[in-house]
């Protein structure tokens, strides 16, 4: 039997109200030592919680027998007041309970997903959410903690069950010296194991979710005293990197994450593109550089020379510099640190760029786990069979790729992973 653990589930106090969550198969027993009688279920009641006869708070009180409720167990909410004195009061009296113990990061979450109230792909999109700080992270997170990406997939494994019953009722009515001779039956599933697969592939042609989650990596390069550091500044309007003067300055990769236009953005200045050096710490900056440059989504490039990559934004950086007043042919910007203006620009056009690098409100937006399943199953489907032994076999690897991508086959390493991003009450 699982341990009854209890957790403050509401913010950090001081609050005006801390709810502390008690869920397992001792929670009623262990709220009704602190308040008495149980108000009926689902319904909020106000009782005195003692410890020892020792009055800690008067609190609302709701009951949820399981397994209708948030971890599919019996779980008791307590509504306290917020603060700090109040829910340390509260919770040991719980730790001397019998029985109960401090749940662990993500534990309440874990039993609603190990009880069928939710499934893996809801539990990402909730630690997505619990992580959302824009407002396109916040929609693509709600969307799957709603289930919008669990339906898609169910809605996948559910042609891929139809298939597999498909062959398997063509293998049971074929002659067991040659159980190819219905190539109507054949081609009807190859078709159909097709259209699915083009189907899913159509999803995985679609932007992935983890530029949200992670930020769009906008990488600043160029030669020393370009004007990156005084750029990178300017972007995220705080002194994020030093700006000298003096040659070689930024060493190391600088990276800054910053908001904007509701979309996650992780600026990262490098160090200038110099020639050969026998400093090697300025060799190791520049390697790093050249890294950057190769893993940016969006590359800001200040230098005069052409770009390193094709789909660079080339700016004319230092634009109100004595000699720089005039754009030549080849940078598509004039930017200058003094002039909002041209800051102001600068964001516009990293906006748009952003906005063909993340998936739109109205795709499913997958991660690179979900993806990669998505890829296997997709494969699977695709591969060319003559024996209908053989295509149950790829039906069979579709659907066991498709079905970890709710959480139906998943490890406990896996599910530590994912729950390490919870934080404790969660």
């Amino acid at each position: 039997m699982a341990d009854t653990i209890f957790a403050t589930s509401s913010g950090r106090p001081p609050a005006a109200i801390a709810i502390i969550r008690i869920s397992g198969a001792g929670a009623f027993d262990a709220a009704s030592r602190m308040a008495g009688k149980l108000p009926p279920p689902r319904r909020a009641g106000l009782r005195q919680l003692r410890h020892d006869g020792v009055l800690l708070d008067e609190a609302l009180v709701l009951a949820f027998p399981g397994p209708a409720s948030a971890t599919g167990e019996d779980l008791v909410e307590l509504h306290c007041h917020g603060g700090r004195a109040v829910v340390a009061a509260v919770e040991r009296s719980l730790s001397a309970q019998s029985g109960l113990r401090l749940a662990n990061a993500g534990e309440f979450t874990r039993r609603a997903l190990i009880n069928g109230r939710i499934d893996l792909a809801e539990a990402e999109g909730l630690a997505d959410l619990l992580a959302a700080e824009t407002e396109a992270q916040r929609v693509a997170a709600m969307s799957a903690a709603e289930g919008r990406v669990s339906r898609a997939i169910q809605g996948w494994i559910d042609r891929v069950a139809m298939l597999a019953a498909q062959v398997e009722a063509a293998l049971d009515f074929a002659d067991e010296d040659d159980v190819e001779d219905d190539p109507a039956a054949m081609g009807q599933v190859r078709s159909g194991m097709q259209l699915l697969s083009d189907d899913i592939e159509a999803v995985l042609a679609q932007p992935p979710v983890d530029r949200l989650r992670d930020g769009i990596r906008v990488v600043l390069a160029g030669p020393p005293n370009s004007g990156k550091s005084t750029l990178l500044n300017r972007l995220v309007e705080r002194e994020a990197a030093i700006v000298s003067p003096i040659s070689g300055t930024t060493r190391d990769r600088i990276e800054v994450a910053v908001a904007h236009a509701g979309l996650p953005f992780l600026l990262t200045d490098t160090a200038g593109l110099a020639g050969a050096t026998a400093d090697p710490i300025e060799r190791i900056g520049i390697a790093r550089a050249h890294r950057a440059i190769e893993e940016a989504d969006l590359l800001l490039w200040l230098g005069d020379e052409t770009p390193p990559r094709r789909d660079a934004i080339w700016l004319h950086a230092r634009s109100d510099a004595v000699g720089r007043d005039h754009v030549p042919a080849g940078p598509m910007l004039a930017v200058a640190a003094d002039h909002p203006t041209t800051i102001a620009a600068l964001w516009k056009l990293l906006t748009s760029r952003a906005q063909d690098l993340v998936p739109r409100v109205d795709h499913l937006a997958l991660g690179t786990t979900q993806r990669r399943q998505c890829h296997t199953a997709a494969l699977a489907l695709a591969e060319p069979w003559a024996d209908l032994l053989i295509g149950a076999e790829h039906l069979r690897v579709a659907h066991s790729a498709l079905a970890a991508i709710l959480g139906l086959n998943s490890t406990e390493h896996m599910l530590d992973t994912l729950f390490g991003r919870f934080c404790i009450g969660k």
